[in-house]
């Protein structure tokens, strides 16, 4: 992804040197993280797991973190989704864009969604408006996922930021309501439709990114198809437990998730990733 003249966002927290240790009141229980963990496993946000927690009491370290290649890159990419979406808003009539802020850390760290995990993988928290990452994951989304290359790793980003949009669209407010008054089944649809949407979302950016400024490489496309694929439910279920539960499914299939990135990339128009819809 042709990235390296571009400018890093302003809208960064870097936590990374502040290594939280978990202790006193609101010390999470062993049962507590290993649910978390089948549930980030299983592509389900587990911060509801955590709602209530209180933020991790204690440090050991409050050296900031020294800039890293990652780290860079990952603050690139939210500049360009910022440029992207400060554009599209104003086009579509959505207002004022109003850019999330990302969060770098390791290992954990407070949100006003609970205590985060690096095992829970990025993710988006409505409550506080930002996103979380821990730049580990990266390793983890090309070594056990298969998913190497920097355009996998900016299609996680935009993902989370693509839950931003639908927070300040309202689409979430309006999808939790719905939540409260469904059965777990309908729930679990509910969500997959969230996630798919989103997966659009992002390819709705790829598409203007790359219009804008060229910022797609011959293979990025492949990247981020294969990153989609390899978070689908049915691909994880398989490979930690041996078959596929589609009920249980919270993100959507490999096939789904591949089919709304690419419909988003290809069409360029917001107005497509209506998965609600369709």
């Amino acid at each position: 992804m042709r990235l390296d003249n571009s400018r890093e966002s302003r809208n960064v927290e870097d936590r990374r040197g502040r290594r939280m240790a978990i202790g006193g009141r609101g010390k999470i229980g062993i049962g507590t993280v290993i649910l978390a963990l089948v549930a980030a496993y299983f592509g389900i946000d587990p911060s509801f797991l955590l709602q209530g927690t209180a933020p991790p009491t204690g440090s050991s370290s409050s050296t900031p973190a020294a800039p890293t290649p990652e780290s860079q890159f990952a603050s690139k990419v939210l500049a360009d989704t910022e440029d992207t979406w400060t554009v599209l808003f104003r086009e579509q009539g959505f207002g004022t864009y109003q850019p999330p802020t990302l969060v770098l850390f390791t290992d954990v760290t407070p949100t006003a969604c609970g205590t985060g995990q690096s095992a829970m993988g990025p993710f988006y928290c409505p409550a506080d408006r930002k996103v979380y990452l821990d730049l580990g994951f990266f390793k983890q989304l090309s070594r056990d996922l298969n998913s190497p290359g920097d355009f996998a790793q900016a299609y996680v980003i935009a993902h989370e930021v693509a839950h931003h949009i639908q927070n300040q669209l309202g689409v979430m407010d309006h999808v939790e309501q719905l939540r409260r008054r469904a059965d777990q089944r309908t729930a679990n649809q509910l969500s997959v439709r969230v996630e798919l949407q989103a997966d659009c979302l992002a390819g709705v950016w790829a598409h203007h990114s790359h219009a804008q400024r060229n910022t797609l490489e011959a293979g990025d496309i492949e990247e981020g198809l294969n990153a989609a694929a390899a978070i689908g439910d049915d691909r994880l279920q398989r490979q930690s437990q041996g078959y596929v539960v589609p009920d249980s499914f919270t993100h959507g299939s490999s096939a789904q998730r591949v089919q709304w990135f690419t419909t988003g990339l290809r069409s360029g128009e917001i107005k497509q990733c209506d998965t609600f819809s369709s």
